[in-house]
Formats: structure tokens, C-alpha cells, sequence
């Protein structure tokens, strides 16, 4: 309970001895734009983890195809197979960020 008070969450939570009930508000318009730009601050960050994925792999197969491990057609295939899955996971957190916005600003 002192917990949940310093979190300064907003809730006022009611304590019985044994358990503890949070009466949560219904959100206001303004709360619901707060979480949409939460929502959107997240999800950016998470495509911003994916591309940092993808240069570091790009790093390293450049790397490899300088030591002479692989071809220049191995590495171009290699980029190409980092990009496509680079693109879809990037469109897998842009649709998670619709419908978690769509589900946020529903009444």
C-alpha cells in the first residue's frame, strides 16, 4: 500500500487488513493522449532496437566478406535477407503501435 502511494500513480488504494483494493478511474481524453504518446515513445524505441540489430549484423557480414570468408554475392544476399526481416519486424511493431493506440483511444 505505501508502495503504490509513492508511486504517485494517481490511485488511492483502501486497505482492509487483508486485502487491498485499487478503485482505478475511468480515463479522461487527456490521460488517453498521454498513453497514446507513451505508446508511441515505445514503439519507436523498439524500431529503433531492430535497426540497431540489423547494422550490427551488416557490420559483421562486411566484416567477414572483408577477411575473405564470403563472396560479394554471398554478402549482398546476406544484406538483402537482413533487410526483408529488418522490414517485417518493423511492421509488426508499427501494427502492435495501431492497434494498442486504436485499443487506448476506444471509449
Amino acid at each position: 500500500e505505501k508502495a503504490i502511494i509513492a508511486a504517485d500513480l494517481g490511485l488511492n488504494p483502501s486497505n482492509d487488513g487483508q486485502l487491498i483494493r485499487l478503485p482505478v478511474p475511468p480515463l479522461t481524453a487527456d490521460r488517453r493522449r498521454e498513453l497514446v504518446k507513451i505508446v508511441r515513445r515505445a514503439g519507436e524505441e523498439a524500431k529503433v532496437r531492430v535497426r540497431h540489430v540489423r547494422r550490427e549484423y551488416n557490420d559483421i557480414f562486411r566484416s567477414a566478406q572483408k577477411d575473405g570468408d564470403i563472396s560479394e554475392d554471398e554478402l549482398r544476399r546476406y544484406l538483402d535477407l537482413i533487410q526483408e526481416a529488418t522490414d517485417a519486424n518493423v511492421k509488426k511493431v508499427d501494427d502492435a503501435m495501431s492497434a494498442k493506440e486504436a485499443e487506448v483511444q476506444e471509449v
